[in-house]
């Protein structure tokens, strides 16, 4: 019999056998269950840190969102008038079945129980974009039930502005769900008579600059910070162990201290009858009568925030110091390089990372910093933070307010995904 026919009566090869644990389970069956048991067990011991993020950070981000485009006022106040102002043109006074749906309106309006009335917010929000239009509708609520035909001549007796179109295109404009008009005026713009967006008067402008100057202010409390951090950090990586273990105890003291303490401390230093001034005068650099002022203002907010940010800086730079080897800068020297040669070339490249995490913590926190521009800043000195607190505290403007906060949210995600463009977030290392 030749190879070939032995080859072909040969009996089949035994099956490979099965690879199983020790209870009988096929192994790959097993070592998938294993891998799912640990991937549920890792989402259980996740899911309360995740819970708290989207309960107290991710749904308040989203209502504030949803707040600056949110208009239910008028449209659940009035809408018989809304439906009787679509044919008008908005020129004049709208004709007379406008008033009497209008006075329809406030009359069921004034039926419902005192907690589901409209009238309220109605000229709470119309208020936000003429002035006297709640004064007007609070007014004119108290004596619709006395109105007679023809209600044009008795809505105008009640009060001026019902006589006066702009009330009117105002409504009409606003009476939709969604509106984009705090938006508009977060951008200091206003609408015209025509319904065009145009930029408002210049002594009416105040959010674009406050954008600008909290801007500006962060990336010089930033840019001090770093002035400050870096030399500290530096004398710090160097130091052995134990000392800058104790010296490190002086950068993080103001943690322990409370950040009101912190400010109210600046302001005894820097008044113009403070400590500085005092020493100043009294050594001779100034006289009496010309006594600095860095309270109040500008200067005060850099210094203050400046002394109250800068751990944020030396931590990340030292942790990143710290784990740059002196033999770099030893070979530099030793291969002809000079000191400042040496530090430019080798060393503060490689402390990059540490400058960048850094700056990103210190800028993302000072752009939205409140209570010490509250405190020292001033008019000059105040943020844009300052002024989503005033509408939320008292002009209750709570959709410009949360325009605003919105922006400013926006624009840090901007500024961070240019970073991360320019950069790369992957470089940073906050220890």
């Amino acid at each position: 019999m030749s190879q070939a026919d032995a080859t072909l009566t040969a009996p089949p090869p035994a099956r490979r056998e099965k690879l199983v644990t020790a209870d009988g389970t096929p192994l790959r069956r097993a070592l998938e269950r294993a891998n799912r048991r640990r991937k549920l067990t890792a989402l259980a011991l996740v899911a309360p840190l995740l819970a708290f993020i989207l309960i107290f950070f991710a749904f308040p981000i989203a209502q504030m969102m949803w707040r600056s485009v949110d208009n239910p006022q008028i449209v659940n106040a009035l809408p018989r008038t809304l439906q009787a102002l679509e044919t008008w043109d908005g020129q004049g006074i709208p004709d007379e079945p406008v008033f009497a749906a209008l006075h329809a309106d406030m009359l069921e309006d004034l039926d419902r129980p005192r907690r589901e009335q409209a009238i309220g917010p109605l000229g709470i929000r119309l208020n936000y974009e003429l002035s006297a239009a709640r004064s007007a509708i609070s007014r004119t609520s108290r004596d619709v039930p006395n109105f007679e035909a023809p209600f044009s001549d008795a809505f105008t007796d009640a009060h001026r502005l019902w006589g006066q179109p702009e009330l009117w295109r105002i409504i009409k404009r606003e009476g939709r769900p969604l509106t984009a008009s705090y938006y508009v005026a977060a951008l200091d713009r206003e609408y015209d008579e025509a319904g065009n967006i145009v930029q408002r008067d210049e002594n009416r402008r105040i959010y674009v600059s406050l954008f600008g100057r909290t801007l500006a202010l962060s990336l010089a409390i930033t840019f001090m910070t770093f002035a400050l951090g870096f030399p500290i950090a530096y004398f710090l990586a160097n130091l052995p162990m134990r000392y800058a273990n104790l010296l490190m105890i002086a950068v993080l003291l103001p943690f322990w201290t409370s950040l009101l303490v912190r400010t109210s401390a600046w302001i005894v230093l820097l008044q113009q009858q403070g400590v500085i001034n005092e020493l100043l005068v009294n050594i001779g650099l100034i006289s009496d009568g010309n006594r600095l002022n860095m309270i109040y203002n500008q200067t005060g907010t850099i210094i203050a925030m400046t002394h109250i940010l800068l751990p944020f800086m030396v931590l990340p730079l030292y942790s990143v110091m710290r784990t740059i080897p002196v033999t770099y800068t030893r070979a530099a020297k030793s291969l002809g390089a000079t000191p400042w040669t040496a530090f430019r070339r080798v060393y503060f490249p490689q402390t990059l990372p540490g400058i960048g995490a850094g700056g990103v913590l210190v800028f993302i926190i000072s752009i939205g910093y409140y209570i010490t521009p509250a405190l020292v800043g001033g008019q000059s000195g105040r943020m844009i933070s300052n002024e989503i607190a005033r509408h939320i505290q008292q002009s209750l403007n709570w959709g410009l307010a949360a325009a605003l906060g919105t922006m400013l949210l926006v624009g840090v995600l901007v500024l961070y995904w240019l970073y991360n463009r320019l950069v790369g977030a992957d470089s940073l290392k906050l220890g």
